[in-house]
Formats: C-alpha cells, sequence, structure tokens
C-alpha cells in the first residue's frame, strides 16, 4: 500500500505522493470490513498511548455527481455519515475517519488507524492489513461487474 518518497524527497522535506497514498488508504479502511477494521484499532489501541477524540459526530453531506450526457456537476443529495478525529498528543499527529452511515466505532476505528500509520506505529502490520483489504475489495467489486455484465441486454437497431 506504500510508496515510499525517494532518498530526495525526503531530504528536502518533499513527498509528492502523500496525498494520494493517504486518500488511497483512507478509501480502503471505509469499504474494508468493520469488524476487520475494528479489531485491527483495538489491536493497536494499547501502543497509541494518549488518544484525545476532538470530533466523533454524525451528520449529512452532499454527494456530488456529474451528469453523464453534458458533464455537468450537480448534487444528488445527502449522505448520513459518521465521522471521527483524533489526536496522538504523544506523537503530534492526527487520524481522521468517515464512514456512510451512523457507526461511529466505526470511523473512530477507521481514525484510529489512520492516527497509528501517520505516528509510524505497526505500520508494516496495518499496511499489510490495507494491502489485504484492497485486495479483498477489487475482488468483491470485480466479481459484481461480472454478475452485472450477465444480465446485460444486447439491442439491435434498425
Amino acid at each position: 500500500m506504500r510508496d515510499d518518497p525517494t532518498p530526495q524527497d525526503r531530504a528536502q522535506g518533499q513527498d509528492p505522493g502523500h496525498e494520494a497514498r493517504h486518500a488511497r488508504a483512507l478509501e480502503t479502511l471505509a469499504a474494508m470490513d468493520p469488524a476487520a477494521l475494528k479489531a485491527a484499532a483495538e489491536a493497536i489501541l494499547p501502543m497509541l498511548g494518549a488518544v484525545e477524540v476532538t470530533t466523533s459526530r454524525t451528520g449529512l453531506v452532499m454527494l456530488p455527481m456529474r451528469d453523464t450526457v453534458q458533464g455537468a456537476a450537480f448534487f444528488l443529495g445527502d449522505v448520513l455519515v459518521a465521522e471521527a478525529q483524533v489526536r496522538l498528543g504523544a506523537h503530534g499527529v492526527e487520524g481522521y475517519g468517515m464512514v456512510v452511515g451512523r457507526d461511529l466505532e466505526r470511523a473512530m476505528a477507521m481514525a484510529l488507524i489512520d492516527a497509528a500509520r501517520a505516528a509510524g506505529i505497526e505500520t508494516e502490520r496495518l499496511d499489510a492489513l490495507l494491502a489485504r483489504a484492497a485486495e479483498k475489495i477489487a475482488a468483491d467489486e470485480a466479481a459484481l461487474l461480472r454478475r452485472i455484465a450477465a444480465t446485460r441486454v444486447e439491442m439491435e437497431t434498425f
């Protein structure tokens, strides 16, 4: 799951791919099995030290869409989400989680794992977890697309 920066990037304090890798990790955490996510967060919790919960709430966010004909952006409607943000004071990092629905425990687990990765805690273990989850998500999505493709109807036009 990690694309480590080059030694030059590290020396200059730059990592151009960090945001993209972080976004990919958050997407994977949000889509992975809730029970596995919560179990992973439970396992690393004792290693995190003092955790300050800065946000734990449910709310509505607008769902952006794009018209397929004209390409115009519009908002389809509101989506209920659970959101959590934590700070690990001893490490000086924050973690964030947002999931569709009202499962605050799941959002909190996501935020804890995000913070642990930012602090460099159990990085190899968490990266392996993310890699396995990403593979499972991709396999599940491919299976769904195969089932959908089987229902496609070919129309003849004259």
